[in-house]
């Protein structure tokens, strides 16, 4: 299926509208996701429990007919089926459009790195066979910040694959007086209802959309504004570990995305300095003494933007 820039764009809007009305009041969190998804990429979300990341994935696969998935890290196995006499593959919940890896952290280490296989290769490997996932495909793996006991850090290499980091925070008091005002309405409540979001696109028509992406031209001096954003992070007086190659992919990755979603067939400056902050902020450690201060990773990235000359138009 050919996509026009005008047809991409008008399908990422149908999308987000839709999905806008019933994951109310966190405009930037629907963006993130909905602009990695176009991407191909994935995402890492951090926040207390309860603050809509299950309805926004259900609502996000039901926008285009996709599946979704919560993962309990359930291993795909074989079966030996006595009816038919042959074994049987057992997939587990990986095989999905939007598979929701909830507080990873509590996954050990064995267990992160098959979903890291999943996440870069797109391919599921047991029993010494490899299975191809079903693309579009997102990862929105969840952290708790607020609890730590029995959790297991995401190595470094795991986090580099996360396209972009996303802190979602409390609906602002008018957005959550609408989430509330759903279930007097019998539109929400504990059962995460998402009937009234409507299929406007399809698996195929988003797999179209991820690949006109490539039709957004960049040119050689925002490459090199991304690139030296990247390295300047490795040299910062408040950064004691920068960002690798990645980060440079990833910010002209969500440039294009970006400039897709609104109907651009060009990429801006203004694209990539966007998505800094949520690019860096995973892969980026502040230095001590930057911590001692209170400052954060975020402060860090601010500072280091402020140091980097955007190219003229």
């Amino acid at each position: 299926m050919e996509m026009t820039i005008d047809k991409a764009a008008a399908v990422i809007e149908s999308i987000r509208g839709e999905v806008s009305r019933v994951f109310k009041g966190q405009d930037e969190v629907l963006d993130s996701v909905l602009l990695s998804l176009v991407a191909s990429g994935h995402v890492l979300v951090e926040g207390l429990p309860g603050l809509g990341k299950t309805l926004l994935t259900r609502a996000l696969a039901t926008s285009f007919g996709g599946d979704s998935k919560r993962v309990q890290f359930t291993p795909d196995h074989t079966m030996y089926d006595m009816a038919s006499g042959t074994f049987v593959t057992r997939k587990g919940p990986v095989f999905t459009h939007i598979l929701v890896a909830d507080e990873i952290n509590r996954a050990p280490a064995k267990t992160q790195a098959a979903l890291l296989e999943v996440m870069q290769e797109y391919q599921v490997s047991f029993d010494g066979a490899s299975y191809p996932i079903e693309r579009p495909f997102l990862t929105l793996a969840t952290q708790n910040p607020a609890e730590h006991e029995g959790t297991y850090p995401l190595p470094d290499a795991q986090l580099d694959r996360f396209l972009l980091k996303v802190i979602i925070d409390y609906p602002s008091p008018e957005a959550e007086r609408d989430i509330v005002g759903q279930l007097l309405d019998g539109k929400g409540g504990e059962t995460l209802d998402v009937s009234s979001v409507r299929k406007v696109s399809s698996v195929e028509e988003l797999a179209a959309t991820q690949g006109s992406v490539s039709l957004v031209r960049v040119d050689a001096a925002l490459v090199g504004y991304a690139v030296d954003i990247a390295c300047a992070t490795r040299t910062h007086r408040a950064i004691r570990v920068g960002a690798g190659p990645r980060a440079s992919l990833a910010l002209v990755r969500l440039a294009r995305a970006s400039a897709l979603s609104e109907g651009r067939d060009y990429a801006t400056p203004d694209d990539v300095r966007r998505w800094a902050l949520p690019v860096l902020r995973h892969r980026v450690l502040p230095s001590v003494e930057w911590e001692i201060d209170g400052r954060t990773a975020d402060d860090a990235i601010g500072f280091v933007l402020e140091s980097v000359q955007a190219p003229r138009r």
